[in-house]
């Protein structure tokens, strides 16, 4: 399997053991953002794309919204099933439901940039208009691509599967096109399983005229889940755009 495959293996069990504190505070922060600028009625369906084990859609349920949830990887498919969640296997390029079902799609916490190849991010794009209603919305949580090659760290330790130590090293690549990461998990045997992450960095400017290509308008943008303005040095590049 190649590197460019990186999404297929990693996002399972010892990924929700080694980010332990990207939980349901966090999410429910992010969810907060969106509903409190986007008007949705009891009947609106909502579908939340890359959604993982959940714990967005969970937190849109619990405010009583229709929500589905679409993911490639079935340990964490399986494990929103199990908390009770509509949790559907797809690729987001392919998204398995009719046009115009939806008033809302959500894209939380950087589940978009995973492709080698830029117009596998354009279909994907294309596929959220798709099965958007007109003047549907849709919230795209990414990265800031600007911070995000201001701070990149060569290595750390952090708390992983087994309770031992993971080791991590970010680093730019392909001309800073790219964030890649390298994680090794220890294993009991003294070895290392390896995983790899990689995400194409977009700017804040070059991800709206991708939007705008596919019909998809930039209402509101937002630097983190406070909904404080979105800056050059903001943690997040949050974008609430409208389908025309």
């Amino acid at each position: 399997m190649s590197r460019a495959d990186w999404y297929t293996r990693w996002f399972g069990d010892q990924y929700l053991q080694l980010y332990p504190h990207r939980d349901a505070e966090e999410a429910r922060r992010a969810v907060s953002l969106v509903l409190a600028h986007v008007e949705l009625s009891h009947s609106d369906l909502l579908l939340d794309l890359a959604c993982g084990a959940g714990r967005h859609l969970a937190e849109l349920q619990l405010r009583g919204c229709t929500a589905f949830g679409l993911d490639l990887s079935m340990p964490l498919i399986r494990r929103g099933r199990a908390a009770g969640l509509a949790v559907v296997r797809g690729d987001m390029r392919f998204v398995p439901f009719a046009t115009g079902s939806f008033e809302l799609v959500t894209s939380f916490f950087t589940s978009f940039g995973y492709f080698e190849d830029a117009q596998d991010d354009v279909a994907t794009l294309r596929e959220v208009r798709r099965v958007l209603r007109m003047e549907g919305w849709f919230a795209l949580d990414y990265l800031n691509a600007q911070r995000v090659r201001d701070s990149v760290m060569h290595e750390r330790d952090t708390a992983a599967a087994r309770g031992q130590p993971a080791m991590e090293r970010r680093a730019l690549v392909e001309g800073e096109r790219y964030v890649e990461k390298t994680i090794k998990i220890p294993q009991s045997d003294g070895s290392f399983q390896l995983f790899h992450e990689r995400v194409r960095l977009y700017g804040s400017d070059e991800l709206l005229s991708l939007l705008e290509a596919q019909k998809l308008s930039a209402v509101h943008t937002f630097g983190d889940y406070d909904g404080t303005p979105a800056t050059p040095g903001s943690p997040r590049f949050i974008v609430l755009a409208r389908a025309s």
